[in-house]
């Protein structure tokens, strides 16, 4: 079997067999929904779909944090053990950190998926195309986020670390030049562009609904914003599988109390 395929088996086996962090997920995904719905959807009467553009953010939201989190299972497999015995395993190094991608940006799109199928049921209204067309964004997105994720567990080398950096990714506005090099950024607002179906919508008022960025002049529409998306990921990704590719994983240090990006153990 490829050892790529194998890795993306087991870890999509861990995450089935892991329930209880499958299901917290959603319960926080459904708490922020019913959260904002109450406490924003009355601020926003000035869009035509309020529900769709609070929805499609949690979201992005939680594919972003399960594809960024998911990565921090490699210190948890170092810690364990696991990972000492595939790397004896005569395959590369860049086939152990190429499967952990992919099998992170599947389980994120399942995560988000199974968000969206939920969202349904309490006012997220988007057509077949649509749905088929967030499915894409949120893989594309999801592989961006598992390459980020995977190259800040390589180089944090302990979970307090990650957490306190990847913490930092999620609120970057202490600095605004920060923010349009985030790629959650762009890929927010295509994913609301496409579920609010904003179409026909002028590049001037996609920037007053916040779903462009008009910077010095330059409009950045959505799909040009999922290009950078990919570009980003795309340069993390061949980061993340050169840092693996040298790194000495005898140093790294996991919290007990931390299991399977933050989940208690």
């Amino acid at each position: 079997m490829n050892p790529v395929i194998a890795i993306i088996q087991r870890n999509l086996l861990n995450y089935t067999r892991n329930r209880g962090r499958m299901i917290g997920s959603i319960v926080m995904s459904m708490f922020m929904l019913v959260m904002f719905s109450f406490m924003m959807k009355s601020s926003m009467s000035g869009f035509g779909e309020p529900m769709n553009y609070l929805i499609a953010g949690v979201i992005i939201m939680t594919v972003f944090q399960t594809g960024i989190n998911n990565s921090s299972d490699i210190l948890s497999d170092i810690s364990d053990g696991y990972m000492k015995e595939v790397m004896v395993a005569p395959i590369a190094r860049s086939q152990i950190s190429i499967g952990n991608i992919l099998s992170g940006a599947v389980v994120s799109t399942i995560q988000g998926t199974l968000t969206m199928i939920i969202s349904l049921f309490i006012g997220f209204r988007i057509n077949v195309l649509q749905v088929l067309l967030l499915i894409v964004v949120m893989l594309v997105s999801a592989m961006t986020f598992s390459a980020v994720g995977l190259f800040l567990a390589t180089v944090s080398r302990n979970s307090p670390s990650f957490q306190t950096i990847s913490s930092m990714i999620m609120m970057p506005g202490f600095l605004l030049p920060v923010v349009y090099l985030n790629p959650l950024t762009y890929v927010t607002s295509i994913f609301r562009y496409i579920a609010l179906g904003a179409y026909k919508m002028s590049s001037a008022e996609l920037v007053r609904e916040g779903m462009a960025f008009d910077i010095y002049g330059f409009v950045i529409t959505p799909f040009m914003g999922l290009m950078i998306t990919v570009l980003i990921g795309t340069v993390f990704f061949a980061l993340s599988v050169g840092k693996f590719n040298q790194a000495d994983f005898s140093t790294v240090k996991v919290a007990r109390t931390m299991r399977g990006g933050g989940a208690p153990g």
